[in-house]
């Protein structure tokens, strides 16, 4: 008998995973398909940092049980370059940008700046206008919308598939969150999927195509984005 045939894109199944002796995810389980847009919706401390530092293979925290597979490749065990070269990138929280390295130096600190296919130094300026204006800025010089722009970015020039974006709307102005969220529709266009942690729900359903729900490690709630009723879900998420 031939073995079972896993969904393309990202799949965790009955994931588990803690830092030390404390358990935060409690088998977890979703489904990220490629061109496609999922919100993680949740409060904090629920544990969605935590599965996506655990599907790019971040530690900690330590999985403990269940399976990641992206495009049936099993990913847990394997370190975050390996993780990478199979089309995986992570926009972190908190960008984790070098205030000493300018906007160049990030983005050709993973490609070169003479490589001409994929995601491109030029492609990124092309996508972030703001960022080729200010490309000899150092880190620490930037705002808060132009440092999202440049992980963005950062992420882009590793040739992801699958994007893993946790809180990239964190702090901005609403116009900058508006144009971060027109950005992961263009690159829902150009075919990546993106695994978003949200806690803006507003922002998460203008661009997600679905909706999980995560509460205390568990996978609470699942529903198509264009059915929920705004007031419905916002009453959910604080009951959690």
């Amino acid at each position: 008998m031939s073995a079972p045939e896993h969904p393309s894109g990202l799949e965790v199944q009955a994931l588990e995973a803690g830092y030390g002796a404390a358990q935060v995810l409690r088998g977890a389980s979703l489904h990220v398909g490629h061109g496609e847009v999922v919100a993680l919706l949740g409060r904090n401390g629920m544990g969605k940092t935590t599965l996506v530092r655990s599907v790019m293979g971040l530690r900690p925290p330590e999985p403990r049980a269940g399976a990641v597979r992206w495009d049936g490749t099993d990913l847990l065990g394997l370190p975050p370059h390996r993780i990478a070269r199979l089309g995986v990138s992570i926009v972190p929280q908190g960008r984790r940008l070098l205030p000493s390295l300018t906007v160049m130096e990030h983005l050709t600190s993973l490609k070169p700046a003479r490589v001409r296919t994929g995601w491109t130094v030029a492609r990124v300026l092309e996508l972030f206008p703001r960022l080729a204006e200010r490309r000899s800025h150092r880190g620490g010089e930037l705002s808060g919308g132009e440092r999202q722009m440049l992980a963005i970015g950062r992420a882009l020039m590793t040739d992801p598939r699958l994007l893993l974006m946790d809180e990239p709307t964190e702090g901005l102005a609403p116009v900058m969150v508006q144009h971060v969220c027109t950005i992961i529709a263009e690159l829902r266009s150009a075919g990546l999927g993106v695994l978003l942690v949200e806690q803006n729900l507003f922002s998460a359903l203008a661009v997600a195509d679905r909706v999980y729900v995560m509460d205390t490690g568990r996978i609470v709630h699942e529903q198509p984005a264009a059915t929920v009723q705004l007031e419905a879900m916002l009453r959910f998420l604080a009951v959690r």
